[in-house]
């Protein structure tokens, strides 16, 4: 592991920890390293924060084209795991802290619910093929990303699922379940 990846990782546990009030300092001591050190990597601790966003999507793009190559899947499995994907190393992030970001830094929060709101092709594609296939009903694939993102940006938006003691990827299983099971063309 690089330098880099180590502060990006050591990144996620001091927000998972402290939310977006982690200091360069506190995250230097994480890493035993100087925060000269810490500096000649990043500049800023603005700039560290939208790398570590853009290597998550980055790592959560990997993730998708891996099950979109496994062959032992179904559409449908397809389907269900693409749309909420979480790469085995951020699993761990508390993304129910990320609406933190919007007060200091609203670029980087946009940056995120624009990336949930993007690359939404794969997934076109996968749904398209189910409803070739006749796994899934002919519905408006917008309707069901508008469905999907809005709810992700709501999860990432407001204190709700902390207040309610939800778990990101918990309230993103109940999501694609409730989608897909509404969807699904069910045998006779």
């Amino acid at each position: 592991m690089d330098v880099k990846e180590r502060i990006i990782g050591a990144t996620i546990e001091e927000f998972n920890e402290k939310g977006i009030k982690f200091t360069m300092d506190s995250l230097a001591k994480r890493l035993s390293m100087s925060k000269k050190t810490l500096y000649s990597v990043f500049a800023n601790k603005e700039t560290l924060l939208r790398e570590t966003v853009s290597c998550g999507f980055g790592d959560i793009k990997a993730a998708e084209r891996k099950i979109l190559e496994d062959d032992t899947l179904d559409v449908v499995d397809k389907l269900r795991r693409i749309i909420i994907v979480l790469p085995d190393k951020y699993q761990a992030i508390d993304f129910r802290k990320l609406s933190t970001l919007k007060g200091k830094y609203p670029d980087i929060y946009y940056e995120i619910a624009s990336k949930i709101e993007g690359g939404w092709e794969p997934v076109f594609e996968l749904f398209n093929q189910a409803i070739a296939e006749g796994k899934v009903k002919n519905v408006n694939l917008y309707v069901i990303k508008s469905i999907i993102s809005g709810a992700m940006e709501n999860f990432i938006s407001t204190e709700e699922l902390s207040e309610h003691q939800v778990e990101y990827g918990e309230a993103l299983e109940i999501l694609i379940n409730v989608v897909m099971d509404g969807i699904v063309v069910k045998g006779e």
